[in-house]
């Protein structure tokens, strides 16, 4: 076994060891009495239940509700965020008119805009995706534009002395330097979207993981609560070990 390898592997177990020791350290609380069971269940009953859930109660049906309106809500905002981010990247014009829009309106906490959408768009789909939309599309403009602003100069130069035309420079020196902070955006925006969707939920949806966890606390089901967060914890993980492992293919040159 190669030493790389053996690093990975060595990694990889710390990885898994880490957060086991802790719901290790909880389950002997609990089975001691330092710790009420009643609002702390012991890990092995959240597993059991959460089981139980997966097979009687259909809670793979929430989660893809929650999956498909983060889904819709990256495709509507990230890629309008990405465009807007290279333009002010690459015009000084399009800083000065963007600039002051992006500052007044990005500090605004993204779900206190849902009561807006909630009266724009009324009680459905639409309002969750869109605050999902409105979330990422920020993350993805301010990396877009750390990324185009962060390629040196020279690249430029060298381009207008030979004559690239506009499409190619944008093509092979823009975004495949500025790909790391757009990549670096869209990690943040699936952790920001998953945040959002599940908070949005709570207030403006029937079906979802957010819907779950508000109607567990309605009906007082403490175990349902925290079966429900290990499973928006279970999918944040997944989807960060995802994305770097695309990164790493994506990415491969900037040593990832």
């Amino acid at each position: 076994m190669t030493g790389a390898r053996l690093d990975l592997l060595r990694k990889a177990a710390v990885f898994v060891a880490s957060p086991l020791v802790l719901l290790g350290i909880w389950e002997l609380c609990g089975r001691m009495g330092w710790v009420d069971i009643r609002f702390f269940p012991l890990p092995t009953r959240i597993l059991g239940y959460l089981i139980w859930l997966f097979r009687e109660d259909n809670l793979i049906v929430d989660i893809l509700s929650s999956m498909r309106r983060i889904g819709l809500g990256l495709a509507v905002g990230f890629l309008p965020g990405v465009v807007l981010g290279l333009a002010m990247g690459l015009s000084s014009w399009a800083r000065l008119i963007l600039g002051p829009l992006v500052a007044l309106t990005y500090p605004i906490p993204k779900i206190a805009i849902l009561p807006l959408l909630l009266i724009i768009f009324g009680l459905g789909e639409t309002s969750n995706v869109m605050v999902v939309a409105i979330g990422v599309f920020f993350l993805a403009l301010i990396n877009t534009y750390s990324g185009v602003s962060q390629i040196p100069q020279i690249h430029f130069d060298v381009a207008h002395v030979y004559r690239v035309r506009p499409w190619r420079r944008l093509t092979h020196i823009v975004l495949p330097a500025a790909f790391p902070g757009i990549f670096t955006g869209l990690k943040l925006a699936v952790g920001y979207g998953l945040i959002l969707i599940v908070a949005a939920e709570m207030v403006a949806a029937g079906s979802g993981i957010g819907y779950r966890i508000w109607t567990s606390w309605e009906t007082y089901v403490i175990i349902e609560l925290y079966a429900c967060l290990a499973v928006i914890s279970g999918i944040g993980v997944l989807l960060s070990v995802g994305l770097e492992a695309l990164e790493r293919v994506l990415a491969h040159w900037k040593g990832a």
